[in-house]
Formats: structure tokens, sequence, C-alpha cells
């Protein structure tokens, strides 16, 4: 069975919706490919579950009771607003949310080469490198 991998901003990823539990996220996704634990993330440890065969990761916050609050997509298929967002360059990236209404953006340039385009109004960031969305 595959997924649609859709980004719904403020609500979930696909049908997981944030704030879900990991025994959800396990009924819409499976079982994960990886477990990894991250800690003194703001004080707090993060579960985190590889979905690597399917180009994403789900994030569980302590801090939020060990549910989902995260999802990192590297996914080139996933889609946000049901346009394949991979398939944009930040230009027409910041010009889409433009269309839904979102003007206010920020990037930054990493010193380890990435570049984040961020609306914090919806809580997105987006990962460029060398000019192409990777993340």
């Amino acid at each position: 069975m595959v997924i649609p991998l859709e980004i719904n901003p403020l609500i979930g990823f696909s049908t997981l919706l944030f704030g879900a539990s990991m025994a959800d996220a396990e009924k819409v996704f499976g079982k994960t490919e990886e477990v990894q634990l991250l800690e003194n993330i703001e004080e707090f440890q993060t579960t985190v579950w590889h979905y690597w065969e399917s180009g994403f990761t789900l994030f569980f916050c302590e801090k939020n009771n060990q549910l989902f609050n995260c999802v990192e997509i590297d996914n080139f298929e996933a889609q946000l607003w049901g346009q394949k967002i991979f398939d944009l360059k930040e230009k027409q990236i910041i010009e889409f949310f433009k269309s839904k209404g979102i003007r206010q953006y920020e990037t930054e340039q990493h010193d380890w080469g990435e570049k984040r385009l961020s609306f914090d109004e919806v809580n997105i960031d987006f990962y460029f490198e060398k000019n192409k969305l990777i993340s």
C-alpha cells in the first residue's frame, strides 16, 4: 500500500495529524525502519522514526508526551497543497506561498552550505543545496 505523501501545514503529514501517538503513526505508515533518540533538544528527548525507503522522518517530543510534532521529508514525490514541492525553485516556492496568502518568510545561509527558507506562520522550513530543494 502506497500512501500519498501530502504536507498539510499546521495539520499533519498524509493522514497523520500533529499530536498523534506513536501507535497512530505505526497504523498509518507501518513499522519504522530505524529509531533514534535525540537528547538535549531544548532540554527534552525526542524520538525519531526514520522511514528511509519512503523518504521521510517523524519526530515525537517527550515534552509533548511523545506525540507527533514534526516531519522531515526528502521524498521528491511529496506534495504541498496538491503541488509537487520538490519540482519548484526557491523563488517559485515563495510565489506559491504568496498565492496562499503567506507573504512573510526569512532565509539563512548556513556555514555547512545549506540555505534555509522559512515560513514561520505555517512552521515550514525548506533546505536548499546548490539551489536545489533537498528537504
